[in-house]
């Protein structure tokens, strides 16, 4: 099929349409995974959010969502990306009926959203522990319950990015740690649907947030002697998503290069 091809023709031949969370920045594992998915003929619901971006020490870039939209949207890949403050608990219920009313039903689920703030036992402040929460363990449910209950007769697929980190980043490990039980429940519960969820661990990957010291320092303990990139874990992002990887489920996918070995 040519890269070429139209958005609604490609649309009518392809039948599948993953929504994709946490894509504000053109240098973000989300941006990553939006570009390899689109090559791989899926449709696309994007979400962002730049009033976290303006927190971290990145800010926030306004042109990204347009440009990457754009981008995607060249090869072929119908696009439609939308503003979510996973936060506000209502925010899954309105983002899934703009995505059902200008996308159809999804066939995958990527949860790449994060609340990430460095912080450990002793300095973390309620509120940031509650939004950590909130974000990276409350949202993600509320998507994934909201995507199994719009799933085709055929079934879908879950990816939920996860990190094995704990101290001195508590409330940020202690939310992906919940987060990781619910997706292996849900891999139990909805796998009679035909649902597949597996978390996926992608390692240290620099999208903005290292200095040059921790870049180099983490190198040099990758057996590869480089840090993974967004399109290392687009990668296998992809093959859980495919036909080929949808009997791998329930697992914690560790996609990073050996750093754990």
């Amino acid at each position: 099929m040519s890269p070429a091809q139209p958005p609604a023709q490609r649309k009518s031949a392809q039948h599948k349409t993953a929504l994709v969370t946490g894509v504000g920045r053109l240098a973000g594992i989300g941006a990553g995974i939006a570009r390899r998915l689109a090559a791989d003929g899926w449709d696309l619901v994007l979400t962002y959010w730049q009033d976290y971006d303006a927190r971290m020490p990145w800010g926030v870039q306004p042109d990204d969502v347009e440009r990457l939209t754009l981008e995607l949207q060249a090869t072929g890949a119908a696009v439609v990306a939308l503003p979510a403050d996973f936060e506000n608990p209502t925010a899954v219920d309105r983002l899934m009926a703009a995505a059902a009313e200008k996308a159809g039903t999804l066939q995958a689920l990527v949860l790449s959203h994060t609340e990430s703030v460095d912080s450990g036992i002793l300095d973390t402040s309620l509120g940031s522990f509650e939004r950590h929460f909130a974000v990276n363990t409350r949202a993600s449910w509320q998507l994934i319950a909201a995507f199994a209950r719009q799933a085709p007769a055929e079934g879908g697929a879950i990816v939920a990015l996860t990190s094995d980190h704990t101290a001195f980043n508590v409330p940020y490990g202690a939310s992906k740690g919940a987060l990781d039980r619910i997706v292996f429940a849900a891999a139990r519960e909805l796998g009679p649907l035909g649902i597949s969820a597996n978390a996926l661990n992608p390692g240290p990957v620099d999208t903005g947030w290292m200095d040059r010291q921790l870049r180099e320092d983490l190198a040099r303990r990758q057996p590869g002697g480089r840090l993974g990139t967004p399109s290392d874990v687009a990668g296998t992002v992809a093959f859980l998503l495919s036909p080929a990887g949808r009997w791998v489920s329930g697992q914690l996918v560790k996609a990073d290069g050996g750093f754990s070995a």
